[in-house]
């Protein structure tokens, strides 16, 4: 550090550096954090589909099955339609597979964000546009909870 006549303190080259790599390896530990959290996420969201889709496509066809098999069990049948739509109702409700797509995508873009900084981290000297890529890629990843997939074609 170089502190000048006008009470501005600046930075010597090899402090610029050094606080380059320092960033550069926060944003790489974050990224690490990120990336297995929305692993994580995506399969409990995966595990959740299924808890909630499988047991209403099962009672679904039960209820089918009972109701028309004889008059004597319409009533466990009408319970057993009704257990199958608040699950499929609880499935449609939660979005379980559009939140476990968000959660891949996210996934792979904070590991992108991991890899460039990685990269960076192991270069003798890392250029200042490394930052730039990377707080671009950092944004991305955050959003890509909320975007859409992407659509065939696109990159």
């Amino acid at each position: 550090m170089v502190n000048s006549t006008d009470g501005v303190t600046h930075l010597s080259p090899g402090g610029l550096r050094h606080r380059l790599r320092d960033e550069i390896g926060r944003m790489r530990d974050e990224a690490t954090r990120q990336r297995k959290l929305a692993h994580r996420r995506a399969e409990f969201w995966a595990k959740a589909d299924i808890a909630l889709g499988f047991p209403a496509a099962l009672l679904a066809g039960t209820a089918g099955a009972a109701g028309l098999a004889s008059a004597d069990v319409r009533v466990p049948a009408a319970l057993a339609a009704l257990a199958s739509a608040g699950f499929a109702a609880g499935a449609g409700f939660l979005h379980c597979d559009t939140r476990r797509r968000a959660n891949k995508r996210a996934r792979h873009a904070w590991a992108s964000v991991e890899a460039r900084a990685m990269l960076a981290l192991a270069q003798e000297h890392v250029p200042y546009e490394n930052l730039d890529d990377l707080l671009e890629r950092r944004q991305a990843a955050l959003a890509s909870y909320d975007g859409e997939d992407p659509q065939p074609g696109s990159s």
